[in-house]
C-alpha cells in the first residue's frame, strides 16, 4: 500500500471492529516486538489539557537535548501529526513503514480468529514502533478516551503519570458524574508509579488521591492557586509557581489562555517529582516552556486570528475566560461552528452573555452532525448578537470574518476542533500558494 491507502485502511478501521481489551493490545505489542520497553514512558490522562501538557514536557526535554517523542490525539490536518519526534511530525515514509509492520501482524492476528485493532489501537501500536525505531528516549503519551481501558493504558511501567482536569464529557462512555469520569481517568495509576493530578475540583481530587492511595502511589496535587500570574497579553502569559524547587523564577509561556498556565505547572511539577532521572538546569526548563508549541488550543496562526478547539462546556467556558479578559482593548470577532452532538445552544449563550462579540460569523462542518449554519447564527442572534451571519462554507467564514478585523480587533474561531483543522488547513494552502 502506499500512504493514502494506507490512511484509508485505517481510516476504514472503525466500521469493522470493536472495543477491544488491554490484553488484546498487549497480544499485539508482544507479537511487534514489545516495542514500549525501549523507551521511557509519562503517561498522560484529562479532559482538557492533556495535550497541551505533554507539548510543554515535550518541549522541555527537546530544549534538553533530550530525544522524545509525543503520541496525541486527534490530528488537525494531516495523521502524522499524531506521531511527533521533537516536536515535528514523522514523515509519510516513517508512517507507512511503521503501517506495514503493525498491518503485517494484525493479518496474521485476523488469520486465527482473533479481533483486529480498533482505529485508536492501530494508531497507537503505530506510534509505539514509529518512537522504538527511532530510538527516542522518552514519549509522553496521551490517552484517547478515559483511562481505565484506553489502549495507552497497556503500558505497564510508566515513569509518571498526570491527570489534567477532569470535567463532564463523552458522558455516554465514561460515566454520568465527574466522580466516574475522575475514576475512569484513574484508571491510568500504576502501583507505585508517582501521579501528578489537577486538584481544582476537590470532587475529582478525591477520586484520584484515593485510587492512588489505594495502589501506593505517591500523588502530588497542583492547583491554580499556587501559580502567580504576573503578566498577561496576547503574546503570552508570565507566572511564577510557589514552589521551592523553582526559586521563584518566572516562566513564560507562548498562549494568552489562563487555562495553559494550570498545564504548564502540571509538566513543571511532573518534572520536579522526576529530578533524579531528568535533571534538568532551571534554564533550560525555562526556555523549554516558552519555545513550546501547541496546534488548536488558543493558537494564534495569523496577527490578531486566533483558534481554539474548545468542545465542550469546560473547554468553553475557559476559553470564555480568556476571550473576556481582552474585551475592554480589543473588538472581539468569533467564527464558530459546532456539531450537533453538543450543546452549541449553551456555548452561544455562554459566549453572548461573557463576551459580548461585535460580531459573529457562523459556518458549518460537512457530515453526519451538522449543524447548518443559519442555524447557529439564529441562536446567536436569539443570544442578543446584532451582528451574527452564517456562511456554510468553511473558507468564505473565514475571510469574511477576517476582513472585518482591525488593527485592534482579535478573532477567536471556536465550538470545534474539526473547525480548527479546517482552518489551518486553509490558512496552510494560501500561504504555499
Amino acid at each position: 500500500m502506499n500512504y493514502k491507502q494506507a490512511v484509508d485502511y485505517i481510516e476504514e478501521t472503525p466500521k469493522f471492529t470493536t472495543k477491544n481489551s488491554l490484553d488484546h493490545t498487549k497480544e499485539c505489542l508482544r507479537r511487534l516486538g514489545s516495542p514500549q520497553e525501549r523507551f521511557w514512558v509519562i503517561h498522560v490522562a484529562g479532559t482538557n489539557g492533556k495535550g497541551s501538557t505533554c507539548a510543554f514536557l515535550a518541549s522541555v526535554l527537546k530544549e534538553a537535548g533530550i530525544s522524545c517523542g509525543l503520541f496525541t490525539s486527534p490530528h488537525l490536518v494531516e495523521i502524522t501529526e499524531r506521531f511527533q519526534i521533537q516536536e515535528e511530525p514523522v514523515s509519510r515514509e516513517k508512517f507507512l513503514e511503521a503501517f506495514h509492520k503493525v498491518k503485517e501482524m494484525v493479518d496474521a492476528l485476523v488469520a486465527e480468529g482473533i479481533h483486529h485493532p480498533t482505529y485508536f489501537e492501530m494508531l497507537f501500536l503505530m506510534g509505539m514502533v514509529i518512537f522504538a525505531d527511532a530510538g527516542v528516549d522518552y514519549v509522553m503519551l496521551e490517552t484517547g478516551l478515559g483511562g481505565r481501558m484506553d489502549a495507552t493504558t497497556s503500558i505497564e511501567n510508566p515513569l509518571a503519570c498526570v491527570i489534567t482536569s477532569v470535567s463532564l464529557d463523552h458522558m455516554q462512555y465514561l460515566g454520568n458524574t465527574v466522580e466516574e469520569i475522575a475514576g475512569e481517568k484513574a484508571g491510568i495509576i500504576v502501583p507505585g508509579v508517582p501521579v501528578i493530578y489537577d486538584g481544582n475540583d476537590p470532587r475529582t481530587a478525591q477520586v484520584i488521591r484515593e485510587k492512588a492511595k489505594g495502589l501506593e502511589s505517591p500523588c502530588y496535587e497542583v492547583r491554580q492557586s499556587q501559580c502567580r500570574i504576573v503578566k498577561n497579553t496576547p503574546e503570552g502569559i508570565d507566572f511564577i509557581p510557589e514552589s521551592p524547587y523553582y526559586e521563584g523564577n518566572t516562566f513564560h509561556i507562548p498562549f494568552l489562555a489562563v487555562y495553559q498556565v494550570m498545564n504548564a505547572a502540571l509538566a513543571l511539577t511532573a518534572l520536579e517529582v522526576l529530578k533524579e532521572d531528568l535533571p534538568l538546569e532551571r534554564a533550560v526548563i525555562q526556555r523549554g516552556i516558552s519555545k513550546t508549541r501547541w496546534q488548536g488550543r488558543m493558537e494564534t496562526i495569523l496577527p490578531g486570528v486566533i483558534v481554539d478547539g474548545a468542545h465542550n462546556e469546560d473547554g468553553v467556558k475557559k476559553f470564555v475566560e480568556t476571550a473576556a479578559h481582552f474585551c475592554r482593548e480589543y473588538t472581539i470577532g468569533i467564527l464558530f461552528s459546532a456539531v450537533a452532538d453538543k450543546d452549541y445552544q449553551d456555548m452561544a449563550a455562554l459566549i453572548s452573555r461573557e463576551i459580548r462579540p461585535d460580531y459573529v460569523i457562523t459556518t458549518q462542518i460537512e457530515g453526519e452532525r451538522v449543524v447548518p449554519a443559519g442555524t447557529l447564527a439564529q441562536e446567536f442572534e436569539r443570544q442578543g448578537c446584532a451582528d451574527a451571519r452564517g456562511i456554510p462554507c468553511v473558507e468564505e467564514a473565514f475571510d469574511r470574518a477576517c476582513a472585518k478585523m482591525t488593527e485592534k480587533t482579535l478573532l477567536f474561531c471556536v465550538g470545534s476542533l474539526y473547525l480548527v483543522g479546517e482552518i489551518k488547513r486553509y490558512v496552510r494552502r494560501k500561504t504555499n500558494d
